[in-house]
């Protein structure tokens, strides 16, 4: 059944047409050329991602050779969703869409610190961030030339008086009288296989997060891949773990990748154009304050905050410098 419908989808994406003239604010989707200048602009703002060209006879022309997907690996994921509870600060943003049904964007006040009008004013503070991190990187430096330096000191400090005399030190033939006795600590010591209930160790998963663009939906499209905490590779039950609810095996399904030869989970993009757009309406009017211009490379960044919704504790926003 997976087989015919991969068949089904490749000949759908096949016979769609490549979107030529921009229909980012009016519709949410974007041309592929659009897509490379927010991958580019993720990219600058998070060296964690980079562009992949994938398998070389999976290339769709469309695109750049060298930049047919993103990627970011090994993203913590420090809990599963329904570890997660409610407070007051946990906001749910319920975004309207042009079909009957809405999107709610759940934990929408934890992400980047604030409510989703926060990103697009976020944008233009590269340069104080700057000048925090360099102004810690030099504190650091002069740190570690202060230990350095008390560490020389203490060795010069050293005599020769601390120096014992090595006719002092006693021969080991004054002791072939004594018995040896069993040393506890070097008794072999059973090893548990078992795992304590209380133990209180964190196990973390961690996933690769792919960023595709989907030439029938004329959006970006999700992909994960998971592993445990000794790096084995997550079966589809426990992904679903790791997934919001309202979502699990409906957005959310196990697909081909199309640049890969490897089945992941993908969410299904076929409503991210409609809530992208009211995203972006969102921001760009917001009540009470200026106007905001939401550019086109600023796509993906807004994308992802739209995709924590989905996937609430797969922790990749914490990377993004905004």
């Amino acid at each position: 059944m997976n087989s015919v419908q991969n068949i089904f989808f490749g000949i759908r994406e096949y016979l769609s047409p490549v979107l030529k003239n921009s229909k980012f604010k009016e519709t949410g989707c974007i041309t592929p050329e659009e897509f490379e200048a927010a991958g580019d602009f993720l990219v600058y703002k998070c060296p964690t991602w980079s562009w992949e060209g994938g398998e070389p006879g999976k290339r769709r022309e469309y695109l750049h050779p060298d930049k047919q997907f993103l990627i970011t690996r090994n993203v913590p994921c420090l809990r599963r969703v329904k570890q997660m509870e409610y407070t007051d600060e946990d906001a749910e943003t319920q975004i309207e869409s042009d079909g009957a049904d809405s999107w709610v964007m759940s934990h929408s006040s934890r992400v980047f610190g604030g409510p989703i009008e926060e990103i697009a004013a976020s944008m233009d503070e590269d340069e104080d961030e700057e000048e925090k991190a360099e102004a810690e990187a030099q504190a650091a430096i002069r740190a570690m030339e202060k230990l350095q330096l008390r560490t020389t000191e203490e060795e010069v400090a050293v005599g020769d008086d601390d120096i014992p005399d090595m006719d002092d030190i006693p021969d080991m033939d004054d002791y072939d009288d004594m018995e040896e006795e069993a040393d506890p600590a070097t008794l072999a010591q059973p090893v548990s296989t078992e795992v304590d209930p209380g133990d209180k160790i964190l196990s973390v998963r961690t996933y690769d997060v792919f960023i595709t663009y989907d030439k029938y939906y004329q959006t970006p499209r999700m992909w994960l891949f998971g592993y445990d905490e000794h790096r084995r590779p997550l079966v589809s039950s426990q992904i679903f773990e790791d997934v919001s609810q309202d979502y699990a095996k409906k957005t959310v399904t196990i697909e081909t990748h199309p640049h890969l030869n490897m089945s992941l989970a993908s969410i299904h993009p076929c409503r991210h154009g409609a809530v992208m757009k009211k995203i972006i309406e969102k921001i760009a009017s917001d009540e009470g304050k200026e106007e905001t211009t939401v550019r086109v490379d600023q796509y993906l960044i807004i994308f992802l905050k739209f995709m924590s919704s989905v996937v609430p504790t797969i922790d990749y926003d914490n990377t993004i410098s905004t």
